[in-house]
């Protein structure tokens, strides 16, 4: 049985992201292979992807190594995010499919209800997969992908405070859905501009390797899950 390389680039980005391999640090394809349960073939390969992602970098005498961005690096991401993320809005207003439309509202009704409880983790993950699934209806496999490698790295680099008023973000959401569904291709990306400079304002950059594993890191280890690949 061979497991795919986008798994095993998935698990170590994940883990790369939740800071349990601190920037700077090596990441061995003997090491990676043994902690993920799998050979160093797709390791290699993913390692490779990650590269082209950003994530990882090859020094001489090192080999692969956990990418250090610049500040000003980072800075870059929240500024392409605030260019794609209304661009993203807009195509979505044009393309999304019913079923697009069936989720993003779901997300709005279960945002907005938990919202009025006030902040907390389930408010921050249902965010996620709303921006997640308002960019796959953007119909662009590749700002799509561009869209879900910022939203990795700014997790990666950033810290994010709790909006000040979770109702208030929700209500945003539920705006962008509204245009989105009477395909206002111009008022879709207006709100989603107003949103993302929002929420960027409450991003704090993270000091290399301080509080990353306290705050991110969801475990110690774990294998890459095989079970869909055995049939």
């Amino acid at each position: 049985m061979r497991i795919p390389a986008h798994s095993v680039c998935t698990a170590i980005r994940d883990d790369i992201v939740a800071g349990l391999y601190e920037r700077g640090s090596r990441l061995t394809e003997e090491l990676l292979a043994r902690r993920y349960g799998v050979s160093r073939v797709p390791v290699r390969e993913a390692l490779r992807t990650l590269e082209a992602e950003g994530f990882v970098v090859t020094r001489r005498h090192a080999g692969a190594c956990v990418a250090e961005p610049t500040e000003q690096e980072a800075a870059d991401l929240l500024e392409m995010r605030m260019l794609l993320e209304p661009l993203g809005a807009a195509r979505a207003a044009q393309r999304r499919t019913e079923v697009h439309l069936k989720v993003l509202r779901g997300l709005v009704r279960l945002g907005q209800e938990r919202a009025r409880r006030g902040p907390s983790e389930d408010l921050r993950s249902l965010g996620g997969w709303f921006h997640e699934t308002l960019a796959q209806a953007c119909g662009s496999p590749a700002l799509t992908s561009t869209l879900g490698q910022l939203r990795h790295k700014i997790v990666w680099m950033y810290a994010v405070e709790a909006p000040v008023s979770p109702v208030e973000s929700w209500a945003e959401h539920g705006a962008i859905v509204d245009a989105v569904a009477r395909g206002d291709s111009e008022r879709a990306r207006a709100i989603t501009a107003l949103h993302t400079e929002r929420a960027t304002a409450a991003h704090r950059l993270r000091p290399p390797g301080a509080g990353d594993r306290a705050d991110r890191v969801r475990t110690s280890q774990h294998s890459v899950n095989v079970s869909a690949f055995r049939h």
